[in-house]
């Protein structure tokens, strides 16, 4: 359906790609991978014709349909949430306005058309309706409000200016955008990011019965292995394709990265031969055609290069002061919003209501349950941020707290460099601990120097965690830590807080995290709370329904 044959790109003097190939057969569904920077969403672009290439091919059918969804939503303003998801649906989109638009011309009686012009009017409605209804019109609505439901966007919030939604929200509108549009070829870039659990699962289901072909990067483990059977990685100035999904492409990466590394020293072992043999007769005229041979031959030789490691990060906790064996206790918790709606007029809502619990020394605790069910308002009750409206809690003794929110990343200061900006919250840091600090976070040499306002969500995520993780403190809060950071990040951070000699308490959307260090489960539900000891995996086995 969609071939990119032998492409060259360039940003300046980084190179992306040479001579790289790619093939988007009909209905398959592909994970595109690779370290960041390395031009996978540069491959979106591209598809799109937002980006020109230097030399290649890139070859779609003319009546191919593409939706793009990616992390710059745009501006959305003027349209009710409903409206602007409609109106994502191209040409059914389009003939909806039409036909609407033809029905008054219709019914205006007082226009003086001839019975010529009429007749005209008349067929030009009945070809546009035909097609309106060939094409799904008449489901429009229903499948729009389909999505946006799936997506969290309930019928409350239907008919609510697009405006209105934080940016988290308004990035699920756009994805119901894309999906509405039911285009060929869907191309997706993070499409989890900023979903809940519960989104993140209806989007796979739908994803699955999508009948058309998927190209997706996703930092989610999960999610990929569930959808894809074919993995494109783009690493290394080229694009190499396996057959499976994501288990399987580390799996087989792993088995040619070990062949290649078998194959290199073999090679080195006969060059270093053959160099020998060089330089050991080279002066003699006795063997001075055999020498000239070996040249001749070494210089035809396609030398074997083994790429440089994906950067991760590596961090180490410092020494984790010991806090007592009850880090935090409430009671009878209860929290109620008080605020203002569009029309100025109060409106509170209750979070939740009766909320007892305790959490223990080294408990590694997941608080789950489905959007707007208070997880993170939890978090921030027992982070101290925000008071509970009725209850108690209390902290344990010598307990010392460290929390990353979701909002975290828009506190920092992006006038500042970032060394500024981890000075600032470490002031008592030596200027070498700060530089360590940053290595161990991927932002080494030059890259600390860099503004706060340039960088992306993934490296602002890690400025943040780089100075939360490198405190003394004995209990991690996280709220939604994963989001924005690939995969190789994920696991580091995953090592690190299994590894951890403190308490944690976390939300987090991705399954294959929580599954990998969860060790009790707080579920929040109808505004009540219910506590699992074990897994995460032992949670949903034995979830009470």
């Amino acid at each position: 359906m969609i071939s990119i044959t032998g492409i060259s790109k360039n940003y300046g003097q980084q190179v992306l790609y040479q001579n790289a190939s790619l093939q988007i057969r009909p209905g398959e569904k592909i994970g595109l991978v690779g370290p960041n920077g390395a031009g996978k969403s540069t491959i979106f672009r591209l598809i799109m014709g937002h980006e020109s290439v230097e030399q290649g091919v890139i070859s779609i059918p003319d009546r191919c349909v593409l939706g793009y969804f990616s992390q710059d939503v745009g501006e959305m303003h003027g349209r009710s949430a409903l409206e602007e998801v409609k109106a994502g649906a191209g040409r059914v989109s389009e003939l909806s306005e039409q036909v609407t638009k033809l029905e008054k011309d219709l019914q205006d009686e007082a226009s003086g058309r001839s019975e010529e012009d009429t007749m005209k009017l008349v067929e030009k409605y009945s070809d546009a309706l035909s097609e309106f209804q060939a094409r799904g019109g008449y489901d429009l609505d229903s499948r729009a409000k389909e999505i946006l439901t799936g997506l969290g966007i309930g019928p409350a919030d239907y008919d609510r200016p697009v405006e209105s939604f934080s940016g988290g929200w308004k990035m699920r509108i756009a994805l119901a955008r894309i999906l509405v549009l039911q285009p060929d070829v869907l191309l997706m870039d993070e499409p989890t990011n900023h979903l809940d659990l519960e989104s993140i699962v209806w989007l796979e289901e739908w994803l699955k019965s999508f009948p058309g072909s998927l190209l997706m990067t996703s930092h989610d483990h999960d999610f990929m292995n569930r959808l894809v059977d074919r993995v494109i990685e783009v690493a290394n100035k080229n694009i190499v394709s396996y057959s499976g999904n994501y288990a399987f492409y580390e799996r087989e990466k792993k088995i040619r990265h070990e062949q290649l590394l078998a194959s290199f020293r073999r090679q080195q072992d006969m060059l270093a031969k053959e160099e020998e043999f060089i330089a050991r007769f080279g002066a003699r005229a006795s063997h001075a055609a055999q020498v000239q041979s070996r040249v001749k031959k070494l210089d035809k030789i396609e030398r074997i290069e083994i790429p440089p490691e994906e950067r991760v990060m590596s961090f180490v906790f410092p020494d984790t002061p010991r806090s007592g064996n009850d880090v935090v206790k409430f009671q009878n918790l209860s929290k109620t919003w008080v605020g203002q709606d569009s029309q100025g007029a109060t409106r509170t809502k209750q979070v939740f209501h009766g909320l007892t619990g305790m959490v223990r020394y080294l408990d590694k605790i997941a608080v789950v349950g489905v959007n707007g069910a208070g997880k993170s308002t939890l978090l921030k009750v027992v982070t101290e941020q925000t008071e509970p409206t009725e209850g108690r809690l209390t902290l344990g003794a010598g307990v010392k707290v460290g929390y990353f929110s979701q909002h975290a990343l828009e506190v920092l200061d992006p006038r500042k460099t970032i060394m500024e900006e981890i000075h600032d919250r470490l002031p008592t840091a030596t200027l070498g601990f700060i530089r360590n600090l940053l290595g161990a976070f991927l932002f080494s040499g030059d890259d600390a120097e860099k503004k706060i306002g340039i960088l992306s969500g993934g490296e602002k995520s890690r400025v943040v965690l780089a100075t939360i993780l490198a405190q003394p403190v004995n209990f991690l809060v996280l709220d939604e830590p994963t989001n924005h950071l690939d995969i190789r990040s994920r696991e580091m951070l995953l090592d690190a807080i299994k590894n951890f000699d403190g308490t944690v308490m976390m939300v987090s959307h991705d399954r294959w995290f929580l599954r990998e260090c969860t060790k009790r489960v707080f579920e929040i539900r109808d505004g009540e709370m219910h506590t699992y000891d074990g897994t995460y995996n032992e949670y949903l086995q034995r979830r009470k329904p």
